[in-house]
């Protein structure tokens, strides 16, 4: 995906030239994505067009282009014309577009002409000009079009980041490259759950950056979120966008613990992790497992759940503390069992935490000890902080009786690991000795070390932990009551002293408090005293206290200073103890036998305040290398016989540091590769006593040692001892120094230099130390004032002020507001700590009571946080404010939003307006309303349908705010809301009664479906569109799809495959019948072609499921039971594929439609069903029951949509009642012949008092195959019911058919009424195609022609067009004109014709309905072919001919080597009996079962049938067929009407009667049927003319009436006939009663003579009128001579304006243009001619009247 962005700098030119374009800031809000837009440009600049015979491009696009250059572009000319032009050339009006050439040029034919433009731009932005040229035929403009270079970031359009666990994360990596030609500055905005690195850069032109992409999900859920690129060539100010589409997904994650031992041993549900018996002392290892069955990395962590007595240690320990699982792996885990105490029965649990988990799991460890060995307890050294914490103990494992292994290390962050402590004692005493535990930069924490050791001669008293707490106990009352411990050793009075000591002791710890006044010193200050040589007890030491014991010097420096140039291989130096008690101490020294270093003596007694010295010797054991040690000596009082006392007082423990090295003289020293860090160590700025810590890591594999070097001269530097001053560091090892220092005002900025010595050599390490004391300064970052925009009364505004800490202090500071301010303003926080250099941002709440200005004045103090607050500091400043009133509003008063799909949700936002000075703060409310919705609907108890995405908010002043909301709607309705808000005060209660701001509306819809056209094509390609929709029950389906779904077909919203039945349950009560209809045996498959159309305004997704399409797909093994005859049936059509639909599926939008073909193969005999389903997405579920018959051929089959017909509802009394038509549809081989049972029709008449209620006009006849018969029935009512009549129907060699027919006889109508029978049956078909079916090569402008109600004998025409839609096919039409009984009542001119493609051509009908009153529906059908087929067809019948007639006159000659020759034949074969139907067997059919007898009878028939297939084979390979004709394809028009008798007519449409033209032939033959069937209705149906006789008068009569046209003279005559008489309104008055002829009470079928074209027909009747008149009076041949003029007019006229709309259609006439006036003459002149005309048109009839003698 390509970003572009566009420079916004825009062109600022003096001169007074301006661009055509006005030049705006082109920064779009939006994401750009201009890429195609200047390909666009480049191709419309690269293309050719061509301007009055010039050849030219028609635009200049200038795209990658400087500042201060020139840049010019060629344009072309060329002369396509046949002659010269000469062009007028217009240079550009601007400064920065340029030519050089003349004003005139001239352009030969085929000649070009080059024009170079020059283009200087002065400023990055678009310039816009054109090159004008006139031409002698006229003007044309080139347009010259600079685009300034903007740029252009290139960016995927999503990406996927991997599968995450929650609160968990992952990433992944995408390119963004910089495309253009222009360096970009970037900046990303992402959503909370992403984050992307790096955040903002700069690429220069062609740089890509990688970017990280990690996704932090809290949810279980699909993320799908945009990530925004703000670009541009400024980076303060991007004014470009991009986006990039996330996609993660989260699972929750879940681990499981498993043992390894296969044993599943669990306690309550968790798994158990036996050890067994294990010695004391001993260990034992056991693993477990943590498996992760989800699909994301897990990251866990794994602890020890926290004992009841927390003085104890852990006798397990684990490897793994935390770790990572991947999907479906597992991690093993070792757990170490100590056991401690003899026969005790240890138990813990581990808990298995990770972030996302629901639940804990744990793990039981249990084991048992059996035996006591060694003294060893394990440490757990827990690290709760967020980084890695580096430690070592100060202890040498090597020279105590305590051991700490190991004795440095790192523990990971938030983690924690195990350590041993070894108790190795040499002296039968009681141990005690309190170890320091040294973390970098954090304070030491002390672990108490306490053993006994017994011989067989001593056995102190057992040290205990609860004697340590007694000991504490014990110091604290020393230092309460200040009695020293030596009262316990005086006199007599010392069991009084000892009584009150244990008496206050046991008070104490059975309360268990501590003093808190005792406890005065840091651990990093007793820390400080230990390496100092004095002994405290632990955290309740002060400087004002003297030490127990102390050591004087505790730290021993061997050969570091050589001052002779000889080796000694020893040296010794001494220390000196002081006894500060009042009591005899025994010193008893730990000592080593492998140590280089010894003392002397090892023990001895020191009497109360007394000091002694020791000699510490050191004797190297190897030469030319490093030593180091920490010898201890423990002290306790000597003569105790009270073992009680002995535990007040615990041993204490006294350390000497000694380092020293053996290299001889010129041996180079080891060069130490060692690191300390930090280089710099910086104090608090505040004067008091502080530490810091550093670390010197040896990285070598030599033993390193480290002193102090005091040789310095700064006084400072001497103040800042370092603890441990000396020391030896291990290979790989560290040592953490600790440095104390007491900050000064005098002391340097720069620091001091502290320096530390290597290896007793000139290697040195320097620290500088920073320790100066400084003032606290606060410095107020937004200004000393503060102001608020104007707020609403009763609400509340904040804003941000920064206050920040300039000095290196850690200062508290705190806000003083005035008393009466505090209600108007406050801040968050009002106090808090600052840090050095440090920020705060200060969160100001203002909140007026009124309309008014205020103005306050808060302060703000502050002091250092390591300090008393006697030393304070004060700022004031101005806080200004002002309160008003505010409001809100919608931007319009009424929304509406649309229709949306039932089921689904949909966004929208409305936009609010703030168009006060003030912020607002409100709260809005929605009221629901429904409109076209059910009476179940209550609005009290049903929920909104729209769920707003905030209900309360603040909105900035003269801003709008967007409020997102979203609509789910549950029901079909009209959704009304009406929004109103209220106010909010700072509480947050409403201020104000609800206001109303806007009305939203929506509407709530199903998607609908509805089939708009029926087309139809093989077996059935000559049904019409009415029966097709009767086969279909199209009408039904509709209102089915028109209807809301039930609750149950909205069980599964989209196709699913839900049934593990062959036949899967439906979830709905709508059911429609599809018959298919029935043919013969391998007929050709029948098409139905339907339209469906989409009418709502919502997509639909619609889709007919089979049976096999709900049914779930199981494997072939749980496939059980038999299968019934249904489901039977019901696969053997699934299989075969019977019926098919295409396109299954689809979608369609508002408006569109689609054809679906619905197809049958009749390959079976019999009758086929299947339920198909139609499904529409989120809308309703119909079944559709298809149904199809497959006749043999051999046999009849008369095939019903339906066994009941309704006949159109008759009045009662009706003299002539219409006759009405039932069609009979042959769906078999063979013609069928039929015959109505006329004994049901006379019984129905006996019981209607001898009353002829329903007779059948023709009721036999034979029906040929795939055509229909009409039954005309008579229907006529006796009584004001509803009639019920059976009337069976015989077939030929069938069985017969008993047909239900319904009638309803009506009460008189009244006068006036527009429809006397109202038709019972529904009938609706389209009467345009709007849309082509595929493969439709003509276009009929109308399917459907409704005439209505019209009078017997009375013609009326009807335009039709019929358009060729094909774009390269020429097609061939032929009208095929029904025959209603034995007349033709429809004429269509023309009745055949050529279409070119895309030609249109109209078509004139005429429809002349009978004498009697019918109730017609006919269907025409057009043959449509196209003359590609035809010409294919001839040509290949022409060769077929050719090479028949060939043969025929060829000789045959016999030679075996010749080709045999050809057999031609002119007919299709008959084809072979076909079966009944195969058997089924399951899923696939079975092969034919031959009846047979024998294996051996099936066998030679089988072998007999292949054979004579063969030979079959064989013959087919030589006949050579004649081509067959192309099937055309047919158009069906439907024309109904209702003809009534002239004077039922005139009686109920007296105002129609007068405007339409009655055709009445008076023929002879007609006049006498007429008059001998005239007499009674119940004499039965008139007798028709034969058609011999029909022959004989149509052969007679055509030849007559054409020599009459033909003759001049009579055509004169007409012409000469006296016109204005036959319009006067007293004639027709006078013989009105003669003119209204009597309609006839039988159905006789009238003559008709067949004509070619209409024009003459009207002139053949009425000549044929008058000729069957002659004998008649004189009166009536005068009144039928005057009509005759007037219908040849009508023709006349009626082909006029036939000619005329031919004309519009064809382009010749233009309708719509304005008509031209043609001047009469004057009236004189008119009056002059018109009686000259009558008086010659006087004398003409006079002669013909008169001739001579």
């Amino acid at each position: 995906m390509l970003a572009e962005a566009r420079d916004p700098d825009p062109l600022a030119s003096v001169a007074p030239w301006k661009p055509p374009i006005a030049e705006k800031d082109r920064k779009d809000p939006g994401i750009h994505s201009r890429r195609r837009g200047l390909r666009y440009q480049r191709q419309a600049s690269n293309q050719k067009s061509c301007f009055f015979g010039v050849e030219t491009t028609p635009k200049l696009v200038w795209e990658d282009w400087d500042l201060g250059r020139e840049f010019t572009k060629t344009l072309v000319l060329k002369n396509v014309y046949s002659k010269m032009q000469k062009l007028h050339i217009r240079s550009p009006v601007s400064k920065f577009f340029s030519i050089s050439i003349p004003q005139t040029a001239y352009l030969s034919p085929g000649t070009s002409l080059s024009i170079p433009v020059i283009f200087r731009p002065l400023k990055r932005c678009e310039y816009d000009d054109i090159i004008e040229f006139q031409g002698g035929k006229g003007n044309f403009q080139i347009r010259l079009h600079a685009i300034p270079p903007c740029p252009t970031l290139e960016v995927p359009e999503s990406v996927m980041l991997p599968l995450c666990a929650v609160q968990h994360s992952s990433q992944t990596h995408f390119q963004l490259k910089n495309v253009s030609k222009l360096k970009a500055f970037f900046q990303w905005d992402c959503p909370a759950q992403f984050q992307l690195y790096p955040e903002q850069g700069l690429l220069k032109p062609g740089q890509e950056c990688h970017i990280t992409v990690i996704f932090r999900p809290q949810e279980a859920l699909v993320y799908q979120q945009q990530a925004y690129c703000r670009f541009g060539e400024e980076g303060n100010n991007p004014d470009s966008l991009c986006a990039v589409l996330l996609q993660g997904l989260a699972k929750y994650p879940y681990l499981q613990l498993r043992n390894s031992s296969g044993k599943e041993e669990e306690d309550h549900g968790d798994p158990v992790l036996h050890f067994g018996s294990v010695g004391v002392g001993q260990s034992l290892c056991k693993h477990f497992e943590i498996f992760n069955p989800s699909p994301v990395n897990v990251s866990f962590c794994l602890s020890c759940l926290p004992a009841v007595a927390p003085m104890y240690e852990s006798e397990f320990s684990c490897d793994v503390s935390r770790g990572e699982v991947a999907p479906g792996e597992s991690l093993q885990v070792l757990v170490t069992y100590f056991p401690a105490v003899v026969d005790a029965v240890s138990v813990e649990y581990l808990t298995l935490k990770y972030s996302g988990s629901i639940s804990e799991t744990r793990l039981k460890l249990i084991g048992k000890c059996i035996e006591r060995r060694s003294a060893v307890k394990t440490v757990e050294l827990f690290n709760s902080s967020h980084v890695e914490a580096i430690y070592q103990w100060d202890i040498d494992c090597a020279n105590s009786v305590f051991s700490i292994l190991p004795a440095n290390g790192t523990v990971p962050a938030q983690s924690h690991i195990t350590l041993r402590a070894v108790y190795t004692p040499t002296h039968p005493m009681g141990h005690h000795r309190r170890v320091a535990c040294l973390t970098l930069h954090r304070e030491p924490v002390f672990l108490d070390l306490i053993g006994t050791c017994h011989s067989e001669l001593q056995q102190p008293a057992i040290l205990k932990p609860e004697h340590l707490v007694l000991y504490k106990l014990h110091w604290i009352h020393r230092q309460h009551s200040s009695d020293s411990v030596s009262a316990l050793q005086q006199g007599h009075d010392a069991n009084v002293d000892q009584e009150r000591e244990h008496l206050f002791v046991e008070k104490q710890s059975n309360k268990k408090t501590y003093s808190g006044a005792a406890i005065s010193t840091t651990p990093m200050e007793e820390f400080y005293q230990v390496c100092s040589g004095c002994v405290d007890p632990p955290s309740s030491s002060s400087l004002s206290s003297s030490p127990h014991v102390s050591i004087v010097p505790s730290e021993l420096l061997f050969n570091h200073k050589m001052t002779s140039s000889s080796f000694t291989s020893s040296a010794s130096q001494s220390v000196s103890i002081t006894n500060h008690t009042t009591g005899k101490l025994s010193l008893i020294w730990t000592v080593t036998q492998k140590s280089s270093f010894s003392i002397s003596p090892s023990s001895c007694v020191l009497a109360p305040l007394k000091s002694t010295s020791f000699q510490v010797t050191y004797v190297p054991k190897q030469l030319n290398t490093l030593h180091g040690a920490q010898l201890e000596c423990f002290a306790y009082y000597k003569d105790s016989p009270d073992k009680r006392q002995q535990l007040l007082c615990l041993p204490w423990c006294v350390t000497v540091r000694v380092i020293g090295h053996s290299f001889q003289l010129g041996k180079e020293h080891f060069t130490p590769i060692c690191s300390l860090k930090p280089h710099q160590v910086v104090f608090p700025a505040l004067g008091g006593v502080f530490y810091r810590t550093v670390l010197l890591k040896n990285n070598g594999d030599l033993p390193l040692t480290f002193c102090q070097d005091h040789g310095s001269n700064c006084p400072l530097a001497e103040s800042m001892p370092i603890l441990p001053s000396c020391g030896v560091v291990p290979p790989g090892n560290h040592q953490i120094l600790t440095l104390r220092a007491i900050p000064t005002e005098d002391s340097p900025k720069q620091g001091l230099s502290v320096t530390l010595q290597l290896n007793a050599a000139k290697f040195t390490k320097e620290l500088t130390v920073i320790s100066v004391v400084e003032k606290p300064h606060v410095f107020l970052e937004s200004g000393s004032s503060l102001y608020f925009h104007p707020t609403a009364v009763g609400s509340q505004t904040q804003c941000s002020h920064h206050i920040r800490n300039l000095s290196r202090l850690p200062l508290r500071f705190q806000w003083s507001i005035p008393e009466s301010d505090q209600e108007l303003i406050s801040v968050k926080p009002d106090a808090g700590e600052l840090h050095p250099n440090e920020s705060s941002v200060q969160i100001w709440s203002f909140s007026p009571l009124s309309e008014k200005m205020y103005t306050i004045k808060p302060t703000l103090t502050f002091w250092p946080l390591q300090s008393d607050e006697s030393n304070k500091s004060h700022l004031t400043i101005e806080v200004v404010g002002m309160g008003s009133k505010g409001f809100i509003e919608a931007e319009k008063a009424v929304l509406d939003f649309g229709d949306t799909l039932i089921g689904s949700c949909r966004s929208f936002e409305v936009p609010l307006v703030n168009n006060s000075p003030c912020p607002v703060s409100f709260h809005l409310s929605v009221q629901q309303m429904l409109t076209d919705t059910c009476p179940s609907y209550d609005s009290e108890t049903e929920q909104s349908a729209l769920q707003l995405d905030f209900e309360r908010g603040n909105i900035a002043s003269r801003s709008t705010m967007l409020l997102r909301s979203t609509f789910r709607p549950c029901r079909q309705a009209q959704y009304v809301w009406t929004f109103s808000y209220q106010t909010l005060n700072t509480s947050g209660f409403v201020s104000c009664p609800p206001q109303a701001l806007c009305e939203v509306r929506a509407k709530a819809v199903f998607p609908t479906l509805q089939v708009i056209d029926g087309y139809s094509c093989g077996s059935v390609g000559r049904v019409s569109k009415v029966h097709l929709w009767k086969l279909f029950s199209l009408e039904s389906l509709n209102d089915h799809l028109l209807c809301s779904p039930s609750p149950t077909e909205l069980t599964f919203r989209t196709p699913t495959k839900h049934s593990l039945r062959s036949c899967p349950s439906t979830f709905t009560k709508a059911i429609v019948d599809f018959n298919f209809s029935s043919a013969a045996l391998n007929s050709d498959p029948t098409h139905f072609l339907l339209m469906l159309h989409n009418p709502g305004s919502v997509p639909v997704d619609w889709a007919f499921l089979f049976p096999e399409d709900q049914q779930i797909e199981l494997e072939y093994w749980s496939v059980t039971g038999e299968f019934s005859s249904n489901e039977l049936c019901q696969m053997k059509v699934q299989d075969n594929q019977l019926f098919r639909v295409s396109p299954r599926s689809g979608t369609l939008l508002p408006g569109q439609k689609r054809a679906v073909n619905f197809s049958y193969s009749h390959d079976f005999v019999g009758t086929d069903r299947l339920p198909v389903v139609l499904k529409l997405s989120h809308g309703r579920e119909i079944l559709l029951n298809f149904q199809g018959m497959t006749a043999e051929k051999e046999k009849t089959h008369l095939h019903f949509a339906s066994t009941q017909h309704v006949f159109t509802s008759v009045a009662i009394g009706d003299c002539s009642p219409p006759r009405q038509i039932y069609e009979l549809h042959s769906g078999g081989g063979v013609p069928v012949h039929y015959e109505v049972d006329t004994a049901a029709l006379e019984q129905l008449q006996v019981d209607n008092f001898n009353h002829p209620v329903l007779r059948c006009l023709n009721p036999k006849g034979e029906i040929l195959p795939g055509k229909t018969a009409l039954l005309e029935w008579i229907f006529s009512p006796l009584e004001a019911k509803m009639y019920h009549m059976d009337v069976p129907i015989n077939i030929q060699d069938s069985e017969p058919t008993l047909l239900r027919f319904d009638g309803c006889g009506l009460d008189s109508p009244t006068l006036g009424s527009s429809k006397i029978y109202a038709s019972n049956s529904k009938t609706t078909v389209h009467c345009v195609q709007k849309v082509p079916f595929p493969g439709q090569l003509l276009f009929l402008s109308e399917d459907s022609i409704f005439l209505g109600n019209i009078p017997v004998c009375s013609p009326s025409s009807r335009i039709l067009f019929l358009t060729n839609v094909s774009h390269t096919d020429t097609v061939q039409y032929l009208w095929e004109l029904p025959q209603h009984g034995y007349q033709q009542v429809v004429q269509i001119y023309p009745e055949q014709g050529r279409l070119h493609p895309g030609e249109c051509d109209l078509c004139v009908l005429t429809f002349t309905p009978s004498d009697y009153p019918t109730i017609y529906q006919l269907d025409l059908v057009c043959q449509v072919t196209a003359e590609a087929a035809l010409a294919r067809y001839h040509k290949a019948l022409h060769h077929w001919e050719e090479e028949k007639q060939k043969q025929q006159d060829e000789f045959t000659i016999t030679d075996k080597k010749l080709p045999e020759r050809r057999v031609f034949i002119d007919k299709q074969p008959v084809a072979a009996p076909a079966r009944k139907g195969p058997p089924l067997r399951k899923y696939k059919t079975l092969p034919p079962i031959c009846s047979s007898s024998s294996s051996e009878t099936v066998g030679s028939l089988y072998t007999r049938q292949t054979r004579t297939e063969q030979q079959l084979q064989r013959e087919k390979a030589k006949e050579w067929r004649r081509p067959e004709a192309p099937q055309p394809a047919l158009l069906h028009l439907n024309i109904t009407a209702h003809s009534y008798g002239l004077l039922e007519y005139l009686t109920h449409f007296p105002d129609q009667y007068n405007k339409l033209l009655r055709n009445l032939p008076l023929n002879r033959t007609q006049q006498c049927l007429r008059n001998s069937a005239s007499t009674s209705l119940s004499a039965g149906p008139s007798v028709s003319i034969h058609n011999s006789e029909r022959d004989i008068l149509q052969n007679t009569i055509t030849p007559l009436l054409r020599d009459i046209l033909d003759d001049s003279a009579f055509i004169k005559s007409l012409t000469l006939c006296y016109k204005p008489a036959i319009y006067r309104p007293t004639q027709i008055s006078s013989t009105n009663s003669r003119n209204i002829p009597t309609p006839p009470c039988s159905p006789t079928q009238p003559i008709s003579c067949s004509t070619s074209t209409p024009q003459p027909n009207g002139i053949v009747e009425r000549k044929e009128a008058a000729g069957c008149s002659e004998n008649k009076p004189r009166m009536q041949t005068t009144l039928k001579s005057k009509h005759a003029p007037a219908d040849v007019c009508q023709v006349i006229l009626m082909n006029t304006f036939q000619n005329l709309m031919m004309e519009a259609v064809r382009g010749e006439l233009v309708l719509t243009a304005h008509p031209h006036t043609v001047t009469p003459p004057p009236l004189a002149v008119r009056s002059r001619q018109m009686s000259r005309a009558v008086t010659d048109e006087d004398q003409q009839t006079l002669k013909s009247h008169n001739p001579p003698k």
